[in-house]
């Protein structure tokens, strides 16, 4: 029998050394390498090429996510499910949208998180109903507004109104829970899909298409 061939990556050591010994003892996984960052995880793919990898989320260096995204464009038949410790849905939602098969939480009895791993060999993908609806709902947050001709998404509404109301993108990215960057993004989009070149033509222009009657 051939067996699974599984990579790990996560910072914390303990966790590294018990997924190892646990997984270890099933017959037909064999953990090919361990890694402590994304930048290792990456490595060890190219290294050991394993049909798996058991990635954390967060970890120094370079995360999960962005590790996932990296591995998916080089080596785009390994295949990765993340390993999360609480439900950080944006996190499991990104690596999920750079291609990642599912996620499994790491408080996870052994035999549950072997069984996941032969879910995914076999082709299979690990994901919850619970964060199923949640990227259902993300997903019907990007989609356009009925209201507007622009096409523009209510996420992009919203950032419109803050920047129609003055605020700096710093402040319309604490309001909002978001990067300064990706305000940014959304602002050049914004400008993009009104045609306009600035704050006050976006504000003016928003404000007599009516826009900005919907909240």
């Amino acid at each position: 029998m051939e067996k699974i061939k599984v990579l790990i990556a996560d910072d914390q050591e303990l966790i590294l050394e018990s997924l190892h010994i646990v997984l270890s003892m099933e017959k037909d996984l064999e953990i090919v390498g361990l890694a402590k960052n994304g930048e290792e995880a990456l490595k060890g793919c190219e290294q050991f090429l394993p049909d798996i990898v058991l990635m954390d989320i967060n970890m120094p260096v370079m995360d999960g996510v962005s590790a996932t995204a990296l591995i998916k464009e080089r080596l785009p038949a390994i295949k990765i499910i993340m390993l999360t410790s609480y439900k950080e849905v944006e996190y499991v939602l990104a690596a999920l949208s750079c291609g990642a098969e599912g996620y499994l939480l790491k408080a996870l009895h052994p035999k549950e998180l072997a069984a996941g791993i032969r879910v995914v060999q076999a082709g299979g993908t690990l994901i919850t109903q619970e964060m199923a609806s949640k990227m259902i709902k993300s997903i019907n947050n990007t989609t356009p507004a009925k209201h507007n001709e622009f096409g523009l998404t209510p996420r992009e509404i919203e950032v419109l109104h803050k920047l129609a109301s003055g605020l700096r993108n710093q402040d319309i990215a604490e309001a909002l829970y978001l990067s300064e960057g990706t305000v940014k993004n959304y602002i050049s989009t914004i400008y993009s899909k009104l045609n306009v070149k600035g704050r006050r033509e976006a504000a003016r222009k928003a404000r007599d298409s009516g826009i900005l009657d919907h909240p």
